[in-house]
């Protein structure tokens, strides 16, 4: 079989590699992948950032007998790329245009969680600055507040604000000065529930599913959950310990109550769905839905498959999921970001990356996220690198495998965080 994997970062790197491992697969197309892609699949020259890309995307799948597409990140998808491909008779995985908005619409997911009795924080909608300020007034001085984007921001448009004249600050950016241009054309401010949160993904076939280990993502890009939101430094799985008490059972309450929710909806929905959960008082909130694999949770959660993801991906097109076992490894696993120094602001780019060749651990992988492969070297292209992930048989053993290995990589301006798992301990 031939698979087609639409995406550039780490996240499509793991599954890439998953492929890689299947007998059943025998050539692997990344559009457009990065320099650690290029190393076990053909990059194709493609980017799939808006709806224009899509006839030629289609044009190289047929012309290529491609068996079947996987799209990694959100923004085709919230572009319809799914609608396109069937539409043209290409079989491919992830949810309509319509499913994705689950995650495309702050508002709309909202809606969804109220209608379907989904519990998730208080909450208010609004497309007008002067109502949205004035909504802030109702909330004590010193209360924390979050404010979101509507619409995609690259996990960058959620603000936890700590007093309400930050939130009013934070309002004016997103919709005043467009700092997320039409993404914040309307805003959710909602209560701030203080907690851990977890990453809850299941595969679904839009009527069946079957869960993935919890996994817990570190957004802040420094130590302590200290600086700027980030797309992620770095996530662990299982997150077992905060799921005691009878949390795994609330929390597939929940996801039973959004499958339910899509089917009555009629929605078509193929592939992975991600739900940010938080937790308080041993009770689960849903934050915000992700309608894809996540990154960095898929480098931290994919190594401790055991089952094909071919398999997988041939039952959810089938839509007979629900007669496949899905194994896991019964191990931890522990995924540090290395990302370039600045980042999610400005940073430089172009160094060489050394130090990969002595990553030999057959518990350790290495993703590549911000990369280019010229003349026999690794560069640096982006703001986050690589991912570095270990696996063992206990989350501490993990833990001091993954920093042991990160310690022999190096390029100019690398920055990561030495905490990665805290919450584990």
């Amino acid at each position: 079989m031939k698979v087609l994997v639409v995406g550039s970062g780490g996240r499509e790197h793991a599954i890439c590699q998953q492929f890689l491992k299947s007998s059943k697969i025998g050539e692997i197309y990344c559009a457009s992948g990065n320099g650690g892609i290029s190393q076990i699949a053909t990059n194709v020259n493609i980017p799939v950032n808006k709806i224009d890309d899509f006839s030629k995307l289609a044009n190289f799948a047929r012309k290529n007998k491609i068996d079947f597409t996987f799209v990694g990140p959100e923004i085709p998808l919230s572009l319809g790329i799914v609608d396109y491909f069937e539409a043209n008779g290409l079989e491919i995985i992830g949810p309509s245009r319509n499913g994705a908005r689950l995650e495309s619409s702050k508002i709309y997911s909202k809606e969804f969680m109220r209608k379907y009795g989904i519990p998730t924080a208080k909450h208010n909608s609004f497309s007008n600055i002067s109502e949205a300020l004035k909504f802030l007034d109702n909330y004590e001085k010193g209360q924390e507040v979050v404010i979101k984007a509507d619409g995609l921001a690259a996990g960058k448009g959620v603000y936890i604000c700590n007093n309400i004249e930050e939130a009013k600050n934070v309002v004016n950016q997103i919709m005043n000065y467009k700092i997320f241009g039409s993404a914040g054309r309307s805003i959710v401010i909602e209560e701030y529930i203080d907690g851990p949160e977890l990453s809850y993904l299941i595969f679904t076939d839009g009527v069946s599913y079957s869960i993935m280990p919890t996994s817990q993502d570190h957004k802040r890009v420094n130590d302590n959950d200290q600086g700027l939101n980030t797309g992620g430094m770095g996530a662990y799985a299982p997150a077992s310990l905060e799921m005691a008490n009878d949390l795994n059972k609330k929390a597939e309450v929940i996801i039973r109550k959004i499958i339910n929710g899509i089917k009555t909806e009629k929605i078509k929905y193929k592939g992975v769905l991600y739900a940010g959960l938080i937790i308080k008082d041993y009770c689960p909130y849903v934050l915000e839905f992700n309608c894809r694999f996540g990154d960095p949770e898929t480098q931290a959660i994919l190594p401790l498959l055991n089952t094909d993801l071919t398999d997988i991906c041939v039952a959810i097109l089938n839509k007979n999921l629900e007669t496949l076992k899905i194994d896991w490894k019964k191990e931890f696993s522990v995924s540090v970001v290395l990302s370039s120094d600045g980042y999610p602001g400005e940073f430089e780019t172009g160094f060489e990356i050394s130090g990969l060749e002595s990553i030999t651990d057959k518990d350790t992988a290495v993703f590549h996220s911000g990369t280019k492969f010229e003349s026999g070297k690794f560069f640096t292209c982006g703001g986050r690198v690589l991912s570095i992930t270990s696996r063992a048989d206990n989350v501490k053993a993990a833990i001091d495998k993954v920093y042991s290995n990160v310690k022999s990589v190096y390029f100019k301006n690398m920055h990561y965080r030495k905490d990665i798992a805290w919450r584990a301990l």
